[in-house]
């Protein structure tokens, strides 16, 4: 397995990122066992990073009964702290940071990572959540980098609510956090106008999240899709006409088999190019999910030229965080 050096730490971290989301449930049902079965696969693979939060509802209590079975070298851990906000602080950035991550907040959310993680230190604790309103110092970091001095964890890192990566420019020059997590993938390319690059000058890990667009890249959307009750997917891909969604996504298939073995694989083969982005997350609690997304990872890296067309000709922002939890917030503030 592909591996980078975590930025400020040196460990070797696989390129390819176990994410739990799909262990809170919100793409639909899934087999307890068969995700802990994945995530030992995974781990036997090398797959040695996994991300998690404390807002995916039992994941940490899945990778910890995971973890208790597992044998081999214990994984590289990051998760987040989930603020305690109205839900549509996701997409306001007015919202102040005394009602999303209140004094002592962060330390007991790191506190309780330990505890139901079973393990004695989290080698990435990031904000769920974070703002430039909120500037680059203040009581958060400090608590944050008193878990850090204590060794209660390792690295500090925030994680973007949308594709807006700019607003972590100027926390990345400040020197004070360790990475950065922020949406990545073939429609939405933004991140390595200039996050990448400034992150790698200063040591920051870059974690690009979606790379498969929710699994829409992957090419299972149809016009008859249906989602079940409670799938996150139903809201996302009608955020706009699905149309037009497929029709993007079927323009992809001209880069198969030819750069590619999949549309998976090209959409994770497209995130991984650059080499200042330290990991890929996806979500793989499904274990043929998992296995295709190993292979894809261990293929040949995307040529320049397949890149070049992908980025410039095929790149398509959107935004569904800010049309559809904005859109709540002001309809809320009404």
């Amino acid at each position: 397995m592909l591996t980078n050096p975590f930025p400020s730490l040196g460990t070797p971290v696989s390129r390819l990122c176990y994410g739990t989301f799909g262990l809170k449930g919100v793409f639909g049902a899934f087999d307890r066992t068969e995700a802990i079965d994945t995530l030992h696969y995974c781990w036997g693979q090398g797959v040695n990073f996994l991300d998690t939060a404390r807002h995916y509802g039992e994941a940490d209590e899945i990778v910890a009964e995971a973890l208790r079975a597992w044998s081999g070298p214990r994984p590289f851990i990051a998760t987040k702290a989930e603020h305690i906000g109205p839900v549509f602080a996701w997409g306001s950035p007015t919202i102040p940071i005394t009602a999303c991550f209140p004094p002592g907040h962060i330390t007991r959310q790191a506190e309780d990572s330990l505890r139901i993680l079973g393990v004695d230190t989290l080698d990435v604790f990031q904000l769920h959540l974070y703002w430039p309103t909120w500037g680059i110092e203040g009581y958060w970091l400090d608590e944050l980098e008193a878990l850090k001095a204590s060794g209660k964890i390792r690295a500090i890192g925030v994680s973007l609510p949308d594709q807006r990566h700019d607003i972590a420019l100027p926390l990345v020059l400040s020197g004070r956090i360790d990475s950065v997590q922020t949406i990545l993938n073939i429609f939405d390319p933004t991140a390595l106008d200039c996050l990448a690059s400034l992150c790698a000058k200063n040591k920051v890990a870059i974690l690009a999240r979606c790379v498969l667009d929710e699994g829409g890249l992957t090419g299972f959307l149809t016009p008859d899709t249906v989602f079940g009750d409670g799938d996150f997917r139903a809201r996302y891909f009608d955020a706009g006409p699905r149309s037009e969604y497929i029709r993007r996504v079927e323009a992809l298939r001209a880069f198969i088999p030819q750069h590619a073995s999949s549309l998976a694989a090209l959409a994770l083969k497209f995130v991984l190019k650059d080499p200042n982005v330290t990991a890929a997350l996806t979500s793989m609690n499904i274990r043929r999910f998992a296995e295709e997304n190993v292979r894809a990872a261990l293929e040949p890296a995307l040529s320049d030229e397949a890149f070049d067309q992908l980025w410039r000709h095929h790149a398509w922002i959107r935004n569904f965080y800010r049309a559809k939890v904005m859109g709540a917030t002001l309809a809320h503030s009404k």
